[in-house]
């Protein structure tokens, strides 16, 4: 694996400071049933990184102490794989928590969580689902053979519940990757396409379309180096780069929490190791602080920002404004 961070220190990307957090995002661990080509997480199976019960007990309680923070964002990995998952879902929602489970939909087919989509609908878990493409070529090859299918189970088994089906309150929003070193297409033709396609051929809605730029870090950050187009794509996101977008960036408003609990900016920031930092340099913990203590902090920011700001913008929440420069397709 090669170390992206030393190639992306060096920036001209503009300083940031942090607004009041409203959305905890927590990172369960990077074990996942996938190694996904475009993950910048590397997750996998074989990786054994997992949140235990006393930082989650102290997650709880930084968001029981912030009155601020409406949405808890659970995601690793596959954050299902956490044993403590479900209770924190039940934790957050008796809250009055929106709570999102960022779901790679083929934990669904697994049989130790044959219950899980269930479990969802019970609680009302707003689902964020990674489909890298309509077409089942494309996603077996960034994903593995027979990802295609399984997704397209867990769809079904989701709609079948109400998810994404209209006014079921049951939200089901899919997420896009490009294959490669390229900008997502723009969010809303490309979504008229999935809509067609995922309808026509298999009877599937959902709700709202996310196109992400994958990070230039990790997995897909290596893959750039080994094949020499780490410095073509960075060129690719800076010359995309639009003012505009910079208001809207994610890490405003968004705390990342890793596995052991300590804070960063975004996830991606998390997987640079860029933590929050107070004095010394030393790592902030979700014990050592209230959201509201962290107003006005300022970000950490390197190269890899570029890729929330290219085009129409990327973030955990889709694009941040308009494109009609590329076609839309899931294609590239």
């Amino acid at each position: 694996m090669h170390a992206t961070l030393p190639l992306l220190t060096t920036t001209t990307f503009p300083a940031l400071t942090r607004r009041s957090v409203e959305t905890v995002q927590a990172n369960l661990g990077y074990r996942c049933n996938q190694s996904c080509l475009h993950c910048h997480v590397n997750a996998g199976p074989q990786r054994r990184e997992e949140m235990t019960a006393e930082t989650i007990d102290a997650l709880l309680a930084f968001i029981s102490a912030s009155p601020e923070v409406g949405t808890l964002d659970l995601t690793g990995g596959a954050p299902e794989l956490n044993p403590h998952f479900r209770r924190l879902v039940i934790a957050g929602r008796e809250r009055g928590l929106r709570v999102i489970d960022r779901c790679n939909l083929t934990i669904l087919e697994e049989a130790d969580h044959a219950d899980l989509a269930d479990f969802l609908a019970r609680h009302r878990v707003e689902v964020i689902a990674s489909l890298p493409c309509y077409l089942e070529e494309n996603v077996d090859r960034q994903r593995g053979k027979g990802t295609f299918e399984a997704s397209i189970k867990g769809l079904r088994r989701l709609n079948a519940l109400g998810y994404g089906v209209p006014d079921s309150g049951l939200i089901l929003n899919l997420v896009f990757n490009p294959q490669g070193p390229t900008l997502p297409p723009p969010q809303g033709p490309l979504a008229v396409a999935y809509r067609a396609h995922l309808g026509n051929e298999f009877g599937i809605v959902f709700n709202e379309l996310f196109t992400l730029t994958n990070m230039p870090i990790q997995r897909f950050g290596s893959m750039l180096v080994s094949k020499g187009q780490f410095n073509s794509y960075m060129q690719l996101l800076r010359s995309a780069h639009r003012e505009e977008n910079i208001e809207q960036v994610m890490c405003h408003n968004l705390l990342s929490i890793d596995w052991q609990g300590y804070l960063y900016d975004c996830d991606f920031n998390q997987q640079l190791g860029l933590p929050m930092t107070g004095s010394g340099r030393r790592r902030l913990h979700i014990t050592e602080v209230q959201a509201a203590s962290l107003d006005g902090y300022p970000i950490q920011v390197a190269n890899h920002c570029y890729g929330c700001t290219a085009g129409q913008g990327s973030s955990c929440g889709g694009a941040l404004g308009g494109e009609t420069a590329a076609a839309p397709t899931c294609g590239a």
